[in-house]
C-alpha cells in the first residue's frame, strides 16, 4: 500500500503522514509513504487543498487532518 502525502510539509502534513502510519500500523498493513512537496505536482494531482492524503494514488483526504481512527475507516 502506498500512501502519497500532498503538502507544503507544515505541521498539519506532519500529523496527516503520522496518522496514516498509526491507521496503516494498527491494521498491520505493509505500506510506504511519498511526500509530494512541489506546488505544481501538487496541482497537477488535482489537489486543491493541503494537506491531502492519498492511498495507492486514489485522493482519500484533501483539506484537513484526517485523524487515524478515519484513515483505518479509510482503509478497512
Amino acid at each position: 500500500m502506498k500512501f502519497t502525502i500532498y503538502g507544503s510539509g507544515c505541521a498539519k502534513c506532519k500529523q496527516l503522514t503520522a496518522n496514516a502510519e498509526e491507521a496503516a500500523r494498527a491494521l498491520g498493513l505493509d505500506y510506504e509513504v511519498e511526500k509530494v512537496t512541489d506546488v505544481n505536482d501538487i496541482i497537477d494531482a488535482g489537489i486543491m487543498r493541503t494537506p491531502a492524503l492519498a492511498v495507492d494514488g486514489e485522493i482519500a483526504v484533501e483539506g484537513k487532518v484526517a485523524s487515524a481512527d478515519d484513515i483505518k475507516k479509510l482503509l478497512g
